[in-house]
């Protein structure tokens, strides 16, 4: 609900004055409704991210292929002088992510809820200036100063939020499409240092197994009435975290004294998938970029 009402806030401001009111206003009430009705509230978990790479239908694309193409439209993106390209990626990101990878939409809108609501609260701040008197296509007098949205306002943060939305919806494809270990599996074969690759699989590792001890903290609190007040939850939350700090260091004892018995001497190795590239992934791959790029520069 959040997200629905600052998007639609920075729609009507950002649009205001470029497009006829009846318009703007229809075009507002319908997407604050859409993402409204599509972020409703659901029982997801961060750990949903990495079984939704597991299940995408991109998931056995080859993942050399993504990384790359996502690397430089997301390069594109961020370069471009319009905001164009930023819409233009914005749409084909949510068409390969979520009628070709199978993702529902609702899931999808609500993994981007959160990153959303930041840049839609950025998006408020740039377009707002403040001044001594009246100026620009909108003003509002508070506590004796002028917050006024003008044209170059209006642009500037249509750049902006259509670089980073564009920029967001790129590693979203690369992230929700592609599992987490043949992303890994890229950057050492990009020769990336070992020291990085293992620690990238130890905290990749360890993520999951500190929300499912978390969760497991969380219900036995729960189960004893340990959220019953404000005070008690207070007093829980203190205690949780601070054992979840304990439990942390003793797993990474006994994890550093399991490795150490197995001889470890820098680089775990695990066996990664090789996909092979075909014509129609590479074809696919070509024209996104080739659309994208064109887009940028464009003379707009």
């Amino acid at each position: 609900m959040i997200t629905a009402v600052l998007t639609t806030a920075v729609v009507c401001f950002m649009l205001y004055g470029r497009v006829p009111s009846v318009a703007l206003a229809v075009l507002a009430f319908t997407l604050g409704a859409a993402l409204a009705y599509l972020g409703r509230h659901s029982h997801t978990r961060f750990l949903t991210i990495d079984v939704i790479a597991q299940m995408s239908r991109l998931a056995n694309v080859n993942a050399s292929l993504k990384f790359f193409s996502v690397l430089a439209l997301t390069a594109i993106c961020v370069s471009a002088k319009s905001a164009v390209p930023g819409v233009f990626l914005i749409a084909a990101m949510l068409v390969f992510t979520v009628f070709a990878g199978g993702l529902p939409l609702g899931e999808y809108v609500r993994l981007l809820a959160l990153p959303v609501s930041f840049l839609m609260i950025s998006g408020l701040v740039l377009l707002f200036e403040v001044a001594d008197q009246r100026a620009g296509i909108l003003s509002y007098n508070i506590f004796g100063l002028w917050f006024c949205v003008s044209k170059e306002s209006q642009a500037r943060a249509a750049l902006v939020t259509a670089r980073a939305l564009g920029a967001i919806s790129c590693l979203f494809l690369l992230s929700l499409t592609t599992p987490m270990p043949d992303i890994i599996g890229v950057l050492r074969r990009v020769r990336c240092p070992d020291l990085i690759i293992d620690l990238m699989y130890l905290i990749y590792r360890y993520i999951f197994i500190l929300l499912s001890l978390h969760h497991e903290m969380r219900n036995a609190a729960k189960s004893r009435l340990g959220f019953r007040d404000y005070r008690s939850s207070l007093r829980t939350a203190g205690k949780i975290y601070s054992n979840l700090l304990a439990r942390s260091y003793q797993f990474a004892g006994k994890n550093f004294d399991a490795m150490e018995s197995r001889c470890y001497d820098t680089g775990i190795r695990f066996l990664e998938r090789q996909n092979r590239i075909t014509f129609a992934q590479a074809s696919v791959s070509a024209i996104l970029l080739l659309i994208s790029l064109s887009i940028s520069l464009l003379p707009l």
